[in-house]
């Protein structure tokens, strides 16, 4: 028989082949939806790997927080700031374009300091590639695939370099998702996971996921004044989002939409919007009917 998940399955498949169909190119449609013991109620393609985007600044901030619960790195620390990375693959230079990012406040301090802190505030709230690059050469990409470890993601989500590496993307290295490990890394946070440092590491995490500022894809989705922590995406082709809902008298969930499809970023980010919508909807259907 039936059910309002499947009815949304049909309608994200049939998406998926019009877009084919209007030669629009290759496109995937995945969907996570769970609690936060990182039990899923609703998945389609959820094991699909995407490029992750933004996405990958969601375990690197975790690893930063649990970095400092130890004593290893100081929030208070100032770091320089540059535009100028060294590559993954062979140490090679690399160019930040500041007109491609939108962090007025880290680019201004090109040639002084930010704090670890605000680094990785700007990296969520505002998601800034310039802060993420400088907050992963201070926690390392070790501490990121240990977060993704704990949490028990799967191969496919891999953390292999800073934004826009070229050398190394062009050697193959990459930073991939999935809507199924985005959801357990945000399930994670929900619940205070232990085996991350618990409330002193995940609180002040959801604290700056709840302050970013793109709340365009899965926050738009669900009714005005539903409290989010999130975490969004966006490139050309992709568009992703992840985010912990806390619904007032409801038991909270994640959420987490991942796109390739060829859209335009308004028209990508309402896609998204759109599945939030439609996940809301048939989870309240489902309990209706129960």
């Amino acid at each position: 028989m039936p059910t309002p998940f499947s009815d949304l399955d049909s309608r994200l498949h049939r998406a998926v082949v019009d877009h084919r169909a209007r030669g629009g190119g290759p496109a995937s449609v995945s969907v996570w939806f769970g609690d936060l013991d990182g039990r899923p109620r609703y998945t389609h393609e959820a094991e699909a790997p995407h490029y992750a985007a933004s996405t990958m600044k969601l375990p690197l901030v975790v690893a930063a927080h649990r970095r400092a619960v130890r004593g290893e790195i100081d929030l208070h620390a100032d770091v320089p700031v540059t535009g100028t990375f060294a590559s993954v693959l062979d140490g090679t230079p690399f160019a930040l374009d500041e007109s491609e990012d939108q962090d007025p406040l880290t680019w201004g301090a090109v040639g002084g300091s930010r704090t670890v802190a605000e680094l990785a505030d700007a990296a969520i709230t505002e998601s800034s590639n310039i802060a993420t690059n400088l907050l992963l050469d201070v926690v390392g990409l070790e501490e990121v695939a240990e977060v993704l470890r704990l949490v028990g993601c799967s191969p496919r989500t891999v953390v292999g370099r800073g934004i826009e590496d070229g050398a190394a993307r062009a050697a193959g290295i990459t930073n991939t998702v999935t809507a199924s490990d985005l959801g357990l890394v945000m399930a994670a946070v929900g619940r205070r996971d232990a085996a991350l440092g618990g409330e002193p590491v995940l609180g002040p995490v959801e604290g700056l996921l709840a302050r970013q500022q793109h709340v365009d894809q899965v926050p738009a989705g669900l009714p005005a004044g539903t409290p989010t922590a999130s975490k969004s995406g966006w490139i050309p082709g992709v568009s992703h989002d992840v985010a912990l809902v806390r619904p007032e008298g409801e038991e909270p969930f994640v959420l987490a939409v991942c796109t390739t499809i060829d859209l335009e970023e308004t028209e990508a980010a309402a896609f998204v919007a759109g599945v939030a919508r439609d996940v809301w909807a048939a989870a309240h259907a489902e309990e209706a009917r129960a």
